[in-house]
């Protein structure tokens, strides 16, 4: 008989592992997207308005002051 018609434990194994992977890394590329689009979303706000950021220096207690202005083009 011919042994190619049932692949082995090992190599059923390999390829579950494999499809776990493929979907894990799915999962992972949506979750990046959705990250993208999230930051994405941010900066457009931020960028039509000015932001202050203000901030202690830890080692001599004096105040930063970090201003940032965007600007951005009128969308069509």
């Amino acid at each position: 008989m011919a042994e190619g018609d049932n692949p082995s434990p090992a190599a059923q194994e390999q390829g579950l592992d494999i499809k776990n992977l493929k979907r894990r890394l799915d999962m992972l590329d949506q979750r990046l997207d959705n990250i993208d689009s999230m930051v994405t979303a941010v900066a457009e706000r931020v960028m039509s308005q000015p932001i202050t950021l203000n901030i202690t220096c830890p080692h001599c207690g004096s105040n930063i002051e970090i201003a940032i202005i965007g600007s951005s083009k009128p969308k069509k």
